[in-house]
């Protein structure tokens, strides 16, 4: 799924992917290096889940949004991404364009000038 969705979000939009990542190890050093506008993660990653790695990427990078891409999409869920940092949780069962939605979104009001 990482790579069709790369190719989607490069054929379908204006968007840059500057990285990927094997498990959520890797991808936490990946943005720290990276330093990138949107983080998307997976719940099921090897190494450590998707809300495990939140966890750590909210308290590295408190500004960043995250969004949940996964099939484990419930309200218990959602309630405890949203607890680790995940300002949206999309199913894989919605369509891509639902999904590109979001991050336009969360990309827009990460641009905004945040007051306080």
């Amino acid at each position: 799924i990482r790579h069709g969705l790369r190719s989607l979000v490069e054929q379908q939009t204006d968007w840059k992917v500057c990285g990927e990542a094997e498990n959520g190890r890797d991808g936490i050093d990946q943005a720290k290096r990276l330093h990138p506008d949107l983080i998307l993660l997976d719940q099921s990653m090897p190494v450590m889940t998707g809300l495990e790695a939140a966890r750590e990427l909210r308290r590295l990078m408190p500004r960043v949004p995250l969004l949940m891409f996964t099939m484990f999409k419930n309200p218990f869920f959602e309630r405890e991404a949203h607890a680790a940092g995940i300002s949206v949780v999309k199913s894989k069962s919605e369509d891509v364009q639902s999904l590109f939605m979001s991050m336009q979104e969360l990309l827009e009001s990460a641009a905004r000038p945040h007051l306080g």
